[in-house]
């Protein structure tokens, strides 16, 4: 298991000023995990994958894998990067230009500080080459095989060494969309068979939430939530996460107050009316807040339905995504996005009835900084 506490690292700019770059953080990665560090560029996420690398000397904290420490500055231990047996796949793939599939492959062997035999080589590299499927491929030129080939290439010569721990950074961002997508199912099947502990650092929302056990995201080098997708998607706990990670309805709110006996559950009076919501912070009444909505949980309808949480609206724009249609209603002087099926087609100007779930309608801290920042 992976374990970083209270990691700090900082380093000076070009002005000789100092930058925070990774302040606080803590996780723990189980065996076979994958984990990912999601934030925008700049939050810290790289510079927290190359402290555990090696490749930066934090400033306080601890790093260990398996409970033996690699870097701790408590006990003034800092384990050089070749001697730590991670594996490392860079955004830029690093292949070598005048090796084949696999002498690149079988490089991290040919320069070991442990001799290998031939056979030993051949074997090890064959074994990885298969796992990625590029078997066929290896006396091929390396320059002369294709993004996905190369993005494989670069993972097979990071398995290679067996490494206790696969640290992944941007591996995908230079590929093309439709490659990307391909490639997130590959990286996912081969995290799952083979049992790698892996890191991975992204800013795409949707490679995290595709490939992640658990997610910690970050802003300005703190991680700001961590959990599954399914709870960093469905229930974010700031205004940050939740604009962040997909695309949210955020209305303002007033507390009135708690829903009953309903755990979780309060009543408010919001922008478009008032409404029951769900939230795991604690609110007292006349409170402000923010209530996060995502699109695909506001639906439509020409009559007014029954129920909670439902309000009169005019269809302002609307744009046809083909497996979905995105409608921009205007509720009193709000505009809201609902996203849904095609087969509901009305036309701009026309009154329809919005609904959302009190537990699809998370209420969130009215976050001045984060406001104010925006």
């Amino acid at each position: 298991m992976l374990s970083v506490k209270n990691l700090c690292t900082e380093y000076p700019n070009d002005k000789g000023a100092v930058v925070k770059a990774a302040q606080d953080v803590s996780f723990e990665v189980p065996n076979g995990k994958l984990f990912t560090l999601l934030g925008p560029s700049g939050c810290g996420k790289t510079t927290t994958l190359r402290s555990i690398a090696g490749l930066e000397r934090p400033k306080s904290g601890e790093i260990t894998v398996d409970g033996i420490a690699v870097y701790s500055s408590g006990k003034s231990v800092f384990i050089q990067p070749n001697r730590r047996n991670f594996g490392m796949v860079f955004q830029s793939y690093a292949i070598w230009p005048h090796m084949n599939v696999f002498q690149n492959v079988a490089f991290p062997l040919d320069v070991s500080s442990r001799k290998y035999s031939k056979r030993e080589i051949e074997t090890k590299v064959l074994r990885v080459l298969t796992a990625v499927g590029l078997e066929q491929y290896a006396e091929r030129e390396a320059t002369k095989m294709s993004g996905g080939q190369q993005q494989r290439l670069a993972l097979a010569r990071a398995l290679v060494m067996e490494p206790k721990l696969l640290l992944l950074d941007e591996p995908l961002s230079n590929l093309d969309a439709k490659l990307r997508e391909r490639m997130r199912f590959e990286l996912k099947r081969m995290q799952r068979e083979l049992g790698l502990t892996t890191i991975y650092v992204t800013h795409d929302q949707s490679e995290a939430l595709a490939l992640s056990h658990e997610i910690a995201v970050m802003s300005a080098g703190k991680i700001v939530q961590c959990g599954s997708p399914r709870d960093i998607y469905e229930r974010p706990r700031n205004k940050f996460v939740a604009d962040f990670v997909g695309i949210t309805n955020f209305l303002d709110a007033t507390i009135v107050a708690p829903e009953g006996t309903v755990r979780e559950r309060f009543r408010v009076n919001s922008s478009i009316g008032p409404m029951c919501v769900t939230s795991s912070e604690e609110f007292r009444a006349g409170d402000t807040a923010l209530i996060s909505v995502r699109p695909e949980d506001v639906d439509l309808s020409t009559t007014r339905p029954a129920g909670e949480n439902t309000a009169e609206g005019v269809i302002d724009t609307k744009v046809f995504l083909g497996e979905y249609m995105d409608y921009q209603v205007r509720v009193a002087d709000r505009i809201v996005l609902a996203r849904v099926h095609p087969s509901f087609n009305v036309s701009t100007g026309s009154t329809v009835y919005l609904s959302m779930y009190p537990e699809k309608c998370i209420c969130i801290p009215d976050d001045e900084q984060y406001r104010q920042a925006a």
